[in-house]
């Protein structure tokens, strides 16, 4: 069986200077995470701020080397601390991160962001690039005249798509997305993640997907996988895990996760009066 990705005790070491009255010391942010993703699948990595998830979807994405451990992209390993990688390789993996705005220059035009890749990637020509840039804005839901307009002119949420149309420009084999969704009103987050699952059904992507947020996680994961502290406590398909989660820690996090189905507070309701009236 081929896997897109693969990782085995990967770790990530900060190096902390001392100060007047300490002493150095090493803060290891990853703990030896190992796990594999096949091909259209996602792995959903979970865990509260701080846990080492957004450190380890860093590390995935070749942005930041890693400390130890083994990293494979499509079968090859990748250690960007001891060789850079070939422009190939950095196109198969592509980041979309929280904040869309951020991650955007407000001083180009969105159809310049699209082709930005396109242009130090490729030898496309100029028109070539155009015409992909615009089906790409017509794949995320955008219409041809947001082209030339630029990012503070957008909605978070399309912001948001902008930002995943760009990360699709190099027809990557793997997205890694950073609490994608996070900072958009709840109505949004549902078009955005029925935007992601679609184009990973017709693009056969395959999803590493960071986030605190569970709901979300039971939408749109395969397989989870718990951080705490920097480590793995648990790890096994979306079914298995919310069925009969295993480690107290993410027992914990289910147990803080607001239920919001309607018969639920439904219930509740009922309980409370039922309880004022014995009172």
């Amino acid at each position: 069986m081929s896997y897109v990705l693969e990782g085995e005790g990967l770790t990530q070491d900060y190096h902390i200077p001392g100060g007047l009255f300490g002493k150095a010391r090493v803060l290891r942010a990853v703990k030896g995470a190992s796990f594999r993703l096949e091909k259209g699948r996602t792995l959903a990595i979970v865990g509260e701020s701080g846990s080492g998830k957004s450190t380890l979807a860093r590390i995935i994405a070749l942005i930041d080397r890693q400390s130890g451990g083994t990293l494979k992209i499509t079968g090859e390993t990748v250690d960007i601390g001891r060789h850079r990688p070939k422009p190939s390789l950095r196109s198969k993996v592509q980041m979309v991160f929280q904040n869309p705005y951020g991650s955007l220059n407000p001083r180009q035009k969105v159809g310049d962001v699209l082709m930005e890749p396109l242009l130090l990637n490729t030898d496309l020509p100029a028109p070539e690039r155009r015409a992909r840039a615009e089906a790409m804005l017509a794949k995320v839901g955008l219409a041809p005249e947001h082209f030339n307009r630029y990012p503070h002119m957008f909605s978070g949420g399309q912001r948001q798509r902008i930002a995943i149309a760009r990360a699709l420009m190099l027809n990557p084999a793997l997205l890694v997305l950073d609490e994608p969704v996070s900072a958009l009103d709840l109505s949004v987050q549902a078009q955005v993640l029925n935007l992601l699952a679609d184009l990973q059904q017709e693009f056969g992507l395959t999803y590493v997907f960071i986030s605190h947020d569970l709901s979300v996680v039971r939408y749109i994961a395969d397989e989870v996988m718990v951080m705490n502290k920097g480590e793995v406590v648990e790890q096994g398909s979306r079914e298995a895990v919310f069925a009969d989660p295993q480690h107290a820690y993410t027992r914990q996090l289910f147990a803080a996760t607001p239920i919001t189905d309607v018969e639920a507070i439904r219930a509740r309701v009922a309980r409370r009066k039922a309880l004022l009236a014995g009172a």
